[in-house]
């Protein structure tokens, strides 16, 4: 009869255990999802552990998005501060083929070959 009382001692610990688990583990993939992330730089890597996407904010205070290629090197680049915002895409050279400048002074659109136009003046 000892015996058999302690196996239902043991049975309904494992199952108290398991459902104590079960509830935390609920728990723990409720709150994995968080409603805001805070950064002060955010780095998307790609399988081989190379930075692909950048999005931080520099010294001078300028917020500045970065996408670059499968080398590394830098072929967009989006960028925003309090004189205003542009926006650059680059060619294979890393010569900007896009260049479009958002300012108070005016707004510029720079393409390939220096090419440029404006779009809107002030």
């Amino acid at each position: 009869m000892n015996i058999q009382r302690l196996v239902t001692a043991l049975l309904c610990a494992n199952l108290a255990l398991l459902l104590g688990l079960v509830f935390l583990g609920r728990a723990a993939v409720a709150q994995a999802v968080a409603p805001v992330l805070r950064a002060r730089a955010i780095e998307l890597v790609d399988g081989r552990g190379l930075v692909r996407a950048q999005l931080d904010v520099e010294s001078s205070g300028e917020v500045v998005f970065r996408l670059r290629d499968a080398s590394g090197t830098i072929r967009v680049k989006i960028g925003a501060s309090e004189e205003g915002s542009g926006l650059v895409l680059l060619d294979e050279a890393t010569e900007p083929g896009v260049h479009l400048l958002a300012k108070r002074a005016g707004t510029s659109l720079t393409l390939a070959k220096g090419k440029q136009q404006q779009i809107l003046k002030p």
